[in-house]
């Protein structure tokens, strides 16, 4: 089974999949990772401050294929990060799609400014962030608000994230 945990910066997509490592032993690539391995070892010419949707372009084309290779290897993976573009679905045939459970993480606009303490608090819970400056109440709400339209406009599962930060994925399901 490959399980794909997508959502804004900030709303606990590494803090899942490690949940579910230890849960169900499932590895989990970070896209965040990968990105940055890319960038690191100078095969590419984007940077971390590229935009997301350069960084999505560039990064989604091995992420694919790296899923389609763990499904037809009838290996357990779990994919994170916010690079993972909305109308993913396209590059998998029903074959692939049997296989892959989609979780888009969502912060309603109420749970964002009644916890942004806490959002900002819970940041470095898995991976020590280096510089979160750019992490902001306007930035976390506007990036909720886009990913929120469009897993709406993709019709895609999501968790809406509302009173209180409690997710459980139920993987058997």
């Amino acid at each position: 089974m490959i399980v794909i945990i997508t959502g804004a910066s900030h709303t606990g997509k590494t803090a899942l999949a490690q949940k579910l490592l230890e849960k169900h032993g499932f590895p989990y690539l970070s896209i965040d990772h990968l990105k940055m391995g890319l960038i690191r070892s100078g095969n590419t010419v984007l940077t971390p401050e590229s935009s997301d949707e350069k960084l999505t372009e560039y990064l989604w084309p091995v992420v694919r294929e790296m899923i389609k290779t763990a499904v037809e290897n009838n290996q357990n993976l779990i994919v994170e990060g916010c690079y993972v573009p909305f109308d993913w679905k396209k590059d998998f045939s029903d074959q692939y799609l049997s296989h892959i459970k989609f979780f888009c993480l969502v912060m309603s606009e109420n749970y964002i400014k009644n916890h942004f303490d806490d959002i900002k608090k819970y940041a470095d819970i898995i991976e020590k962030r280096l510089d979160d400056s750019c992490c902001t109440s306007e930035s976390v709400l506007k990036d909720n608000s886009e990913f929120f339209k469009n897993v709406r406009k993709y019709d895609l599962n999501f968790i809406l994230i509302d009173d209180e930060y409690n997710i459980n994925i139920d993987l058997n399901e």
